[in-house]
Parts: structure tokens; C-alpha cells; sequence
């Protein structure tokens, strides 16, 4: 494995923890008993939890990219949602499709297929029996119907 390889893997790696670490901070963020904005559940998240470093610049990116665009991400995701509204998604759903999303329309530099995976992967880790289908589902739908992707 070579040296670029090497990084390549860890970067991966450090986004893929990093997206589970965004999972609670958006999970803790709709919760009733936080009354905060996501940059709230930031701080609070970070200063009770030993998160690393070397993943706060990814998490922070998310975030800002949510809190900047949330009614677009929310409008974008309730189109590709078939006979569902997103309030009545459940929240860890909710959250991954949230994340999904934002990476899909507004960073670049991650594939939507990948972001797609990921996602599907914290479905099968953190969600319900039929939530990697369903996040991969909307996702995809919400990919085909992003601007210039053809159906």
C-alpha cells in the first residue's frame, strides 16, 4: 500500500467516524430536553465526549452546510420521501437522510455514491431493521432528482 493510499484510507476512515459522531450531534440537537442550535450540540457533545481532532473540521463543515441550507435539505428530502412526510420519519433516519443530503447537494469532493453508502452503513448500524433500505431509497431518489444528474 503506498503512501497516498495510506491517507486515502485514513481520510476515509476519520469521514466515516466523523458522520457517526454528526448522527448524535443531530440526534442530541432534536431531542425535547436540548434547547440549543446545532453548533450547541456541538460544544456540548464535544466537551462531554472525546472526540477526536482530526474529524472536527469535516463535523463542523457538515454542520454549518445544515444549519446555512436545513429548509432546502428538509424540501429536498421530503421530495424523494415516497407517501412519507420527514416529520413523521424517525429521528435517526431523519438524521442520516439530513446528512446524506447535505453531502449529496454541497460537498463535492464526496461522491453522492459514496455519501449514499455511508449513509446506508450508519442505517445498518444505528437505525431499524428496514432503515438501510429506506435511506437508500431516498437518497437515491433525491440524487436522480438533483440538477443535472439524469434519472
Amino acid at each position: 500500500m503506498t503512501e497516498s493510499e495510506r491517507l486515502g484510507l485514513a481520510e476515509r476512515i476519520d469521514r466515516h467516524r466523523a458522520r457517526a459522531w454528526l448522527l448524535q450531534i443531530h440526534y442530541r440537537w432534536e431531542s425535547a430536553s436540548f434547547d440549543g442550535s446545532l453548533r450547541d450540540a456541538l460544544v456540548d457533545t464535544v466537551a462531554t465526549r472525546r472526540v477526536s481532532p482530526r474529524r472536527l473540521p469535516y463535523i463542523r463543515s457538515v454542520l454549518r452546510l445544515l444549519e446555512e441550507h436545513l429548509g432546502e435539505v428538509d424540501a429536498r428530502v421530503s421530495s424523494a420521501l415516497d407517501n412519507w412526510r420527514l416529520e413523521r420519519v424517525g429521528k435517526i433516519d431523519r438524521a442520516i437522510l439530513r446528512i446524506g443530503a447535505v453531502e449529496i447537494l454541497y460537498i463535492e469532493e464526496v461522491p453522492p455514491k459514496v455519501s449514499i453508502q455511508e449513509a446506508i452503513r450508519l442505517a445498518e448500524a444505528y437505525g431499524g431493521e428496514d432503515s438501510p433500505r429506506f435511506v437508500n431509497g431516498v437518497l437515491d431518489a433525491l440524487f436522480k432528482g438533483h440538477e443535472g444528474v439524469p434519472s
